[in-house]
């Protein structure tokens, strides 16, 4: 919500919602923003984070231990093309799995949104929570694509699958494990989806809020880092243990009850299992989602600009 200023320079809120607040924005906005970031993003994903992340979750005795040696690990074997591995899973991800949680979260939001009032907190978070698991069960496909191309580098070429995108890829995987292969692990990944859009657009919205509203903060791009930075902190906690079961399961080369993939963790990890790889997780996350935010709202300016809307408060009666 917009606000105003007293004559000591104070901001109290309007008493109605700004133009932009209530302004539907095209469908595809996020998962436009969201393959910004990905491009931007994706040789860390592949190194020092998300590939890493999935070596330490599914640990070889022959893998890197280190993000550093797996950078090393991948440069050697792959070259630097192959800091780019598996980009078109990632992007077919981003535009599957992204474009959907960000466009029902932005139209649910936009429909909840009154002249005089915007959702609460709490509201969000269910909002965001309906988004993210119509997202998981979308983009489940290229999720699981997506994890085994980048699982792909710390095979030795004997086990390797060798897709050559995220087309071969999907076409192989109908054709040699079936269309159910596809699906893989949606119930968990659909979880994780809805745990990852509640605490990163919800928290995100939330920080946002409370940053224009406690602070001499405007909505501009310093607001914009700082709550993507801190909506990636707790999207990356609180998604750490289903992320880590999400990983285990899309990269098995054979079907496990998920009560038996727990077990078989436990044994191996103690209770420590929920949170391994969090760092590099966090790594990932935390600049992939400050992109994706600051590319969405730039899309949203720009958007602004060319339909005329000024970022205002509507006038009071």
């Amino acid at each position: 919500m917009e606000r105003c200023s007293t004559a000591n320079g104070q901001k109290l809120p309007n008493l109605q919602v700004s133009k932009k607040e209530n302004l539907r924005y095209p469908f595809w906005f996020g998962g436009s923003a969201s393959c910004f970031a990905a491009c931007v993003t994706h040789p860390l994903d592949l190194t020092n984070l998300l590939a890493v992340k999935v070596r330490l979750q599914t640990r070889r005795v022959d893998a890197p231990k280190s993000m550093i040696g797996t950078f090393a690990h991948v440069s050697r074997n792959d070259g630097i093309l192959g800091l780019y591995s598996g980009l078109s899973a990632s992007l077919l991800r981003q535009i599957t799995y992204s474009t959907t949680r960000f466009g029902v979260y932005e139209e649910l939001k936009r429909k909840f949104t009154t002249e005089h009032s915007s959702p609460s907190f709490p509201s969000l978070i269910v909002l965001a929570s309906i988004s993210g698991f119509l997202g998981g069960v979308a983009g489940n496909p290229a999720d699981v694509l997506n994890v085994r191309m980048q699982h792909d580098a710390a095979l030795p070429h004997a086990e390797r699958r060798e897709y050559k995108n995220a087309i071969d890829g999907l076409l192989r995987m109908t054709k040699e494990e079936g269309w159910k292969s596809l699906f893989r692990g949606v119930w968990p990944n659909s979880l994780r989806a809805v745990l990852m859009t509640a605490s990163q657009l919800a928290s995100y919205d939330g920080f946002k809020q409370l940053l224009i509203h406690t602070t001499p903060l405007e909505d501009n791009l310093t607001t914009h880092f700082t709550s993507s930075f801190l909506a990636g902190f707790v999207a990356t906690t609180i998604c750490s243990p289903v992320d880590v079961i999400k990983t285990r399961v899309m990269s098995a080369s054979e079907s496990k009850g998920l009560a038996k993939l727990l077990t078989d963790v436990y044994k191996v990890d103690g209770v420590g299992w929920m949170f391994k790889g969090w760092v590099p997780s966090f790594i990932r996350l935390g600049p992939h989602t400050i992109a994706t935010f600051l590319f969405l709202e730039q899309h949203k300016t720009i958007y602004r600009r060319l339909r005329g809307v000024e970022d205002m408060s509507l006038s009071n009666p």
